[in-house]
């Protein structure tokens, strides 16, 4: 047990390392999937952040080069309870170790990601540090105090310039803010038939209508929403100009941009098992999840904002639409196939939006 955890409250977890030596501090959370460690790990709306896998068993199957969600990998540090080197899979083509090791990514593992997992969810999410197992208690709080809360995740993630995923018969032409944008948010879009341009998050109105795009896509990410208020401004610009459809933190910025506000949960939602009920259409819907912040309900009625889905575990807010502007958004991510396929017609439905504006309807 050559490492170890400390925690904001005075927690200390003994641990063994593998990956990156690195010694890191960032605010801890835990996923509940069972699979998709990868994914997770090239998302980088979990930048600054330490994850949790409450599934015990993580690096079985391997890492594969096709299955990436972004080409970095977010999380600054990986904690499991027992890791496994020797991975069963022909598809994969290096370990999770590797992976960690050449991203510079600390993990633990032998450690009681159960009892870390009741700290989280009983006292919220909390600071933790990651380092030699010599460091002193004293040594070990003082680099937590000393920590800086980040505010510039987005700016970090998103892309320097504009780039293009194309589709053979494009019916659509769609630009993506990238705000920490996935893969498979943008094959998504391409099945449905839409030529996307991915642009930097801090892109100007004037340069995203030259573009001449059928529909704005507002893509997931790290952080506080209220953190990027280039894209909030860009929202209000925008809005009635095009059809909009937004997923997590796009969700947040157009509930912001429309004069609701959003607050930080206790532990937030992470992970794939999520039942979240379509309030139009009564369904239920079993979801992925992954953010800190949700939008409040507080002065809804005085604004054109309907809340179209609910989580039913904690009844918070999981879809927006302004029906009249064809705007609509998911705080869930309907690409990540949780249910395998209960929230795909979102990618429908704001293709029907874009072809109705189109034609005039």
């Amino acid at each position: 047990m050559d490492r170890k955890l400390v925690l904001q409250n005075g927690t200390e977890l003994l641990a063994k390392g593998f990956g990156s030596s690195k010694e890191v501090v960032a605010e801890l959370v835990f996923n509940t999937s069972m699979v998709g460690y990868q994914e997770i790990l090239s998302d980088p709306s979990y930048t600054e952040q330490i994850v949790v896998m409450t599934y015990p068993l993580i690096g079985n199957y391997g890492i594969i080069d096709e299955d990436y969600e972004s080409k970095l990998i977010g999380p600054k540090g990986f904690i499991v309870r027992e890791y496994n080197d020797k991975p069963s899979n022909f598809r994969y083509t290096k370990t999770l170790n590797e992976l960690l090791e050449e991203s510079e990514v600390p993990g633990l593992t032998h450690l009681d990601t159960r009892r870390l997992t009741r700290i989280l969810r009983d006292e919220g999410s909390m600071l933790g540090l990651i380092c030699d197992a010599s460091i002193t208690h004293e040594e070990a709080m003082a680099k937590l105090a000393a920590y800086p809360s980040p505010t510039s995740q987005v700016a970090r993630v998103s892309c320097r310039k504009k780039w293009y995923s194309r589709c053979a018969n494009p019916r659509f032409n769609v630009v993506a803010v990238d705000c920490g944008i996935k893969y498979n948010i943008i094959r998504e879009l391409n099945r449905y038939g839409c030529n996307v341009t991915i642009v930097p998050y801090n892109t100007s109105y004037e340069t995203v209508l030259a573009l001449n795009p059928d529909g704005i896509f507002l893509s997931n990410g790290p952080g506080d929403p209220e953190n990027v208020p280039e894209v909030i401004e860009l929202i209000r610009r925008l809005q009635g100009k095009k059809p909009i459809f937004g997923i997590c933190l796009g969700h947040q910025m157009i509930a912001l941009a429309n004069g609701l506000k959003t607050y930080k949960l206790k532990f937030g939602h992470r992970g794939a098992n999520h039942p979240v009920k379509n309030l139009l259409t009564g369904k239920v819907e079993i979801t992925s999840q992954n953010h800190s912040f949700a939008v409040s309900t507080e002065g809804i009625e005085k604004t054109r904002v309907e809340i179209t889905h609910q989580n039913l575990l904690d009844q918070t807010v999981e879809g927006l639409r302004i029906l009249e502007d064809r705007i609509f958004s998911t705080q869930y991510h309907p690409e990540s196939s949780a249910g395998p396929e209960d929230s795909k017609y979102l990618f429908g439905l704001f293709v029907e939006n874009m072809e109705a504006m189109k034609e005039g309807r």
